[in-house]
């Protein structure tokens, strides 16, 4: 029961803190302001071999393992939940699984460019009409001859505007149920029938892109099936085991970010001749906010120890995106009201954090979702 880094794992995470604090903390507020996806951060990163952080050295990949790729995923949400999140949905969803599915000659055409951060990938699960019970699906993949034909529209996809390759979830037999849908490589730039239709404005992370897209007879070749017919759910599932840990990660950061301003600027403001710090109800806010954090923190790295032991980790990641997802919010909650009107302006940052931190309770399965899982853990 070692609390310790590794010395590895220290070394990356203080690289990668360094970077956030000098290349990406001077232009978070302006990505977010700008709506901008900074394409130049992740060109930084893939020079850093940080694209591919969980994924083997043979396919380009630095070959670290979960808790690597958490303590990485939380630095960066701890300067930006934007990069923070495109990042975990291109490493998470877009990535892993073709290293754990795919083919051989998937993984060198599609695995590679992914892990060298040649570009990014995109995860399609939700759709219009589905959002928790994401096997409800419309979108099809009819054979036809060697090729799959594509139709139908997914909902909140990151990254789907910057991507270069997209796992779409489609249904291959309608009547099989879970064991009817499958998963497909689809390329936006070569397959035609692809379309980003919406690019959503949203409440907070607008550095990082979240579309809607349509597919309308988007023809590939049957060699972009992943796995096995029918596999697609399993595959989901199995991914969202890590992925769920990628999201406490960088819950785990917003909240870190959120209590550096609120601690900076409670030991600096003064208020009746002292700090603020001093005083009994603003200390006591940021004690609670660190509580907070390390407790998440702690759930969040024994989840991704577990995951690297091979343990199943339904129940742990399930708790520690819960538990990380709504310390995020409580925090950054907190931090605004620790800057007082301040904290209400756009000059600080605690207002970002704090729109950035709800989407956590949201994406990748609702804070009420979580509960059900953990519940049906516990056999209730």
């Amino acid at each position: 029961m070692d609390f310790e880094l590794p010395s590895e794992h220290r070394m990356i995470r203080d690289t990668v803190r360094e970077f956030c604090d000098e290349e990406i903390e001077p232009i978070a507020w302006d990505i977010e302001e700008e709506h901008r996806f900074p394409e130049e951060v992740f060109d930084a990163l893939a020079d850093l071999d940080m694209m591919g952080v969980p994924v083997s050295e043979e396919y380009g990949g630095l070959g670290g393992d979960q808790l690597m790729y958490a303590l990485v995923t939380e630095e960066l949400g701890r300067v930006s939940g934007s990069i923070g999140l495109s990042y975990a949905a291109h490493t998470s969803l877009a990535t892993k699984p073709i290293e754990m599915f795919g083919t051989d000659a998937q993984k060198e055409r599609w695995l590679e460019p992914l892990a060298t951060g040649e570009y990014l990938g995109a995860w399609a699960l939700t759709e219009p009409s589905s959002g928790s019970d994401a096997s409800d699906m419309d979108t099809m993949a009819e054979k036809e001859g060697d090729e799959y034909v594509i139709d139908g529209t997914k909902q909140f996809i990151t990254n789907a505007s910057v991507a270069g390759s997209i796992l779409v979830k489609a249904v291959t037999d309608p009547g099989a149920g879970y064991d009817g849908i499958s998963t497909f490589i689809v390329d936006p730039e070569e397959d035609d029938g692809f379309e980003v239709v919406t690019e959503w404005e949203k409440m907070g992370l607008n550095a990082s892109p979240t579309c809607e897209i349509k597919f309308t007879d988007c023809r590939i070749p049957e060699d972009r099936l992943l796995g096995e017919e029918g596999e697609g759910w399993t595959q989901t599932m199995k991914t969202l085991n890590g992925g769920r840990i990628s999201i406490a990660a960088l819950s785990v950061g917003l909240g870190q970010g959120a209590f550096e301003a609120a601690k900076s600027y409670a030991t600096e403001r003064e208020q009746f001749g002292k700090p603020i710090s001093k005083f009994d109800a603003v200390r006591d806010m940021v004690v609670e906010m660190d509580r907070k954090i390390e407790r998440s923190r702690l759930l969040t790295h024994k989840s991704a120890t577990q995951y690297d032991d091979g343990e199943d980790v339904t129940h742990s990641s399930a708790l520690a995106k819960y538990d990380a997802s709504e310390t995020a919010r409580e925090v950054a909650e907190d931090a605004v009201q620790v800057l007082g009107g301040y904290g209400y302006t756009t000059d600080f940052a605690p207002q970002r954090f704090y729109r950035d931190a709800k989407l956590m309770e949201i994406g990748e399965g609702t804070s009420e979702i979580q509960r059900l899982v953990i519940g049906r853990q516990l056999g209730l």
